[in-house]
């Protein structure tokens, strides 16, 4: 598998697992990060691109084309962030990347709520909305029969390694 997405909520574990990847992996595999293009303001995400959900949906396929080459050259990568599945399934489609393995990484709203608030120090994102969000993502892995990976009592070791299985066939 040369391309590994990984998608979810904040607090469901995606960065710190790829974080884990890239530290022990970097060889094998590069890590990126969505956030690392810089995440506008709101107002700036609605006058470039019309909506939130715009911007990430650009940014979704953005991504895939920056990955495409290296894909095809068999390079293995790994992409994290928070992105509808839907967005990646017509990013892959118009970056024309045959082989990939979208996962949903998420966990239960108190594993969610413990990370977010005692690991992160981040309570503000600890409310309805995000964890909505993650009901959503949920909702839409089960629409397109994508993986779910629950990190909820998994270790970041243990998550990580979930993950490179699919890099790994």
């Amino acid at each position: 598998m040369g391309l590994i997405i990984l998608t979810g909520a904040s607090g469901s574990g995606k960065t710190t697992v790829a974080q884990a990847i890239a530290k022990n992996h970097a060889l094998e595999v590069s890590v990126h990060h969505f956030d690392s293009i810089g995440v506008p303001a709101l107002d700036v995400m609605i006058q470039d691109h019309g909506s939130p959900e715009a911007w990430q949906r650009d940014k979704t396929i953005e991504w895939l084309a920056r990955l495409a080459p290296h894909v095809r050259k068999g390079e293995a990568a790994l992409l994290e962030g928070q992105m509808r599945m839907s967005f990646v399934i017509e990013a892959v489609a118009a970056a024309k990347i045959n082989e990939y393995k979208l996962l949903l990484v998420d966990c239960d709203d108190a594993a969610r709520t413990h990370r977010l608030t005692m690991e992160r120090g981040q309570p503000e994102l600890a409310n309805a909305e995000m964890m909505n969000w993650a009901t959503y993502l949920r909702n839409e892995a089960l629409t397109q029969g994508c993986e779910i990976l629950d990190t909820s009592r998994l270790s970041v070791e243990q998550s990580a390694a979930r993950v490179l299985q699919h890099l790994h066939g």
